[in-house]
């Protein structure tokens, strides 16, 4: 390892530590006074190696870099977490839509789930950093059309959508409620009959 490569992993390293949220390569860049992003790649791939054994990971999660509790230590900070993301079950459902189905409208989301979906639902998961409006099918009415958002790869490990769980993978975690199997609709595209529509409990703020 060079000298010159040691300061730029030093140099990555920093700016990654004081950033509020995960950068590309090209925010690197252009944060480092406009270093080589071909050296800035080795330089993460190197990082990302010598960090792989320790308490904390250097990870890309939709082409961007942070660094996070590694996976087997994730049990230290579970509580916190759950107190932070804490959705009710028709925003579960929705993000699930959304995730596996996007771009969708709200008309869209409605018809796979079989029930109205407030506001409050979409407002929720848009303040978590976890949905967003990508824009306005080009139909009648020009509905808003709702998308995830790389900070919903970023918080749920994912490095893009192709890392979705398939439905055995869902049921094999535990995650599928063996009485109606909500997820398996979704993921299957089918709609859901739920009898109410409940408001989304706003997440306290980090």
């Amino acid at each position: 390892m060079t000298a010159a490569v040691d300061e730029l992993q030093r140099a990555i390293e920093a700016t990654l530590f004081a950033a509020e949220e995960p950068m590309t390569v090209e925010a690197l860049a252009g944060h480092l006074g406009g270093a080589d992003p071909g050296d800035i790649r080795e330089a993460l791939r190197e990082l990302a190696a010598f960090y792989e054994p320790r308490g904390i990971r250097l990870v890309e999660r939709a082409k961007r870099w942070h660094f996070q509790t590694a996976p087997d230590l994730a049990h230290l900070l579970r509580r916190e977490r759950e107190q932070v993301r804490r959705l009710s079950r028709a925003a579960t459902e929705v993000l699930a839509i959304v995730a596996y189905h996007e771009p969708v409208s709200r008309a869209e989301i409605e018809s796979i789930r079989g029930v109205q979906t407030s506001s409050g639902t979409l407002d929720v998961l848009m303040e978590a950093g976890w949905v967003r409006a990508a824009g306005r099918r080009e139909v009648p009415g020009r509905p808003v059309i709702y998308a995830t958002t790389p900070e919903f790869l970023q918080h749920f490990g994912l490095e893009s959508r192709r890392d979705l769980p398939g439905i055995d993978e869902l049921r094999a975690a535990g995650l599928l409620d063996p009485v109606d199997d909500a997820y398996e609709a979704i993921a299957a595209g089918e709609d859901i009959a739920s009898d109410t529509e409940t408001p989304g409990q706003t997440p306290p703020s980090t």
